[in-house]
């Protein structure tokens, strides 16, 4: 079935422009091309679509205005500013009901994968409950603890853009929103960024302090209590599942960039259960109560109750916000890595292993192989004869951790 794709620019010779450049496209995607926002809204009225793009300074009603009204009334939809704007306010105000932000110029390529890539990426739910309720989220809720830190630090009399990035680094929810900015065209970065480290140290201390205090895009997690649910529980796997992806990754000698992305993808793996408890807990709470009577993995009783698991839609959220695609390939299959169209040691390889060796009982002095690992997909990366020994070496780092932390 043809995606829908809505353009909005308020010049002639932009919105003609367009259809030049994307005619070749006209047998995959349906697409429209309005000159305001009033248009667009009056269109979207008698017409389905699944992506509109918009440009930001606009008469009368301004791109921001246009996706927060689309963001309320059809959340489904994925939303792009397409924008030649330089101040940085106006981008400021679009945060919130944005998903990904382009700058004009913008190569026709960039635009045509952008929007291919986010196409593809409403394939990962069919849910449409379920879509709707991600698309809409513009934040995601953080370790009190920690969210406090930043708050402070900020705050401070003098405060540091490289102590603020590593609170973020330590945060999956902060991580994940951060990145999405970084990664955005408006910021003109030129590579992707998967280090929220580098990302709060290139947006800079006034940018971060702006985008924390004013535009509140980060927030702390006040959800009720869910019994055998603790925030502070998957805060402390998801940093264990990073730090071990990235020890494996370099044990295997793998590049600078998988490494980074390992640790990135390691942290963010589990996202997707921090969506379902802060916006659907009574549904999680039965999931965990399927999870422990029918003694199956969490996912497969997230999937019963949900009709999808955290992985996809973590995956689903991370791809909306235009995070890089080795970290939504290592959220989206980290259960089940033999279904990735790509085989090769990645970041997906070292979440997977990494995940396995953080739910090892500490007391086991060897690494158990139980039923559910994939052995054949380990032999088909050549890793299988490493898989003891990495496991035992993420097991000894974290006694040693949990030594001097006694």
């Amino acid at each position: 079935m043809k995606k829908r794709i809505l353009f909005v620019d308020d010049e002639v010779n932009v919105l003609m422009g367009l259809r030049r450049l994307l005619h070749s496209y006209r047998h995959e995607w349906d697409m429209g091309f309005v000159g305001s926002g009033q248009e667009a809204l009056d269109t979207l009225a008698n017409e389905s679509f699944d992506v509109i793009v918009t440009d930001m300074r606009m008469p009368n009603m301004d791109g921001a205005e246009l996706l927060e009204r689309v963001s309320q009334d059809y959340p489904h939809i994925i939303r792009i500013i397409l924008s030649g704007h330089s101040q940085s306010e106006p981008i400021f105000r679009s945060i919130g009901p944005t998903h990904q932000f382009l700058s004009k110029p913008c190569e026709p390529e960039e635009l045509k994968s952008i929007i291919t890539r986010t196409s593809a990426i409403q394939d990962l739910l069919q849910n449409s409950a379920l879509k709707e309720l991600v698309a809409q989220m513009r934040s995601l809720p953080s370790l009190p603890s920690l969210y406090l830190q930043i708050v402070e630090e900020l705050h401070s009399e003098e405060p540091s853009i490289r102590k603020v990035g590593d609170i973020i680094s330590n945060d999956m929810a902060m991580s994940a929103k951060i990145l999405q900015l970084v990664n955005s065209a408006f910021f003109g970065l030129r590579r992707r960024c998967t280090s929220p480290v580098e990302a709060a140290i290139y947006l800079g201390f006034e940018t971060v302090k702006t985008l924390v205090l004013s535009i509140h895009i980060f927030s702390q997690y006040k959800g009720v209590s869910i019994p055998g649910f603790s925030m502070d529980a998957l805060w402390s796997h998801s940093m264990t599942v990073g730090s071990f992806a990235k020890l494996i990754a370099n044990s295997a000698r793998a590049g600078k960039k998988v490494i980074e992305d390992s640790f990135t993808a390691g942290m963010l793996h589990d996202i997707g259960k921090l969506i379902f408890v802060s916006n659907l807990p009574e549904q999680y709470k039965d999931a965990l109560e399927i999870s422990r009577s029918k003694k199956i993995p969490i996912w497969q009783a997230e999937t019963e109750i949900f009709t999808a698991s955290h992985a996809e839609v973590g995956a689903y959220l991370l791809g909306l916000w235009g995070l890089p695609d080795f970290i939504i390939e290592a959220v989206t299959f980290h259960h089940h890595p033999d279904r990735c169209p790509h085989e090769e040691l990645s970041p997906l390889t070292t979440v997977y292993l990494a995940n396995i060796f953080a739910h090892q009982k500490p007391e086991s002095d060897k690494i158990a192989v139980d039923q559910a690992v994939d052995m054949n997909y380990l032999a088909r990366l050549n890793a299988l004869e490493k898989f003891e020994s990495w496991g035992m070496m993420c097991l000894e780092v974290n006694d040693f951790v949990d030594m001097l932390s006694n």
